[in-house]
């Protein structure tokens, strides 16, 4: 971003029904709009583990969906199956398995891995089969485009977006910044 360019803010400050990580009391929140099927995503994930495990307690981390369906057919799909696991309290064993498997993303795919992480699989498949968490992810993507968001991932800094195009060092500096900040307030 050009320093002329306007600040991006967050449209849509934290929710109860967030995927959150990290504890609550944190100054300084971390939200990202990604895409599992998005292989920049699936880079940025690990740098997000080493932001939580550099600064435990002091960062939450929260995970919004934002799936490109042109671009990306198995992201919605993905993204409800992650929904499902939510409500069944394993949104992040998910959330890890579909990145970990971002090429295997068919109906069979998301199953097997429901399986995997212990779901309970009748009522995983009768809340895909009638899409339960589709306006859940809908949501999640009108937040998203309030938020002038058109590319995974996005991510937020206490609900400023910050420009990682030239890589993800600059997310951890924003972060590493914020934290500083936040120890001088």
């Amino acid at each position: 971003m050009s320093t002329n360019s306007p600040i991006v803010t967050l449209a849509l400050p934290l929710q109860p029904t967030d995927h959150i990580q990290g504890p609550e009391h944190a100054r300084v929140t971390l939200i990202e709009y990604g895409d599992f099927e998005c292989p920049t995503c699936k880079v940025a994930a690990p740098t997000v583990k080493m932001l939580l495990d550099q600064f435990p307690n002091q960062i939450r981390f929260a995970y919004r969906h934002f799936p490109l369906e042109e671009a990306h057919p198995h992201a919605l799909p993905a993204a409800e199956a992650s929904e499902s696991a939510a409500a069944q309290g394993r949104f992040w064993p998910m959330h890890d398995l579909l990145f970990r498997n971002q090429t295997h993303m068919k109906d069979k795919d998301l199953h097997r891995y429901a399986t995997e992480i212990g779901l309970d699989m009748a009522r995983y498949t009768a809340e895909m089969d009638d899409h339960i968490y589709l306006q859940r992810v809908r949501e999640h993507i009108d937040s998203g485009r309030r938020s002038h968001i058109r590319a995974t991932p996005t991510f937020f800094v206490n609900g400023v977006v910050q420009d990682i195009s030239f890589g993800m060092l600059e997310l951890h500096k924003a972060v590493e910044t914020a934290v500083r900040h936040a120890h001088h307030m």
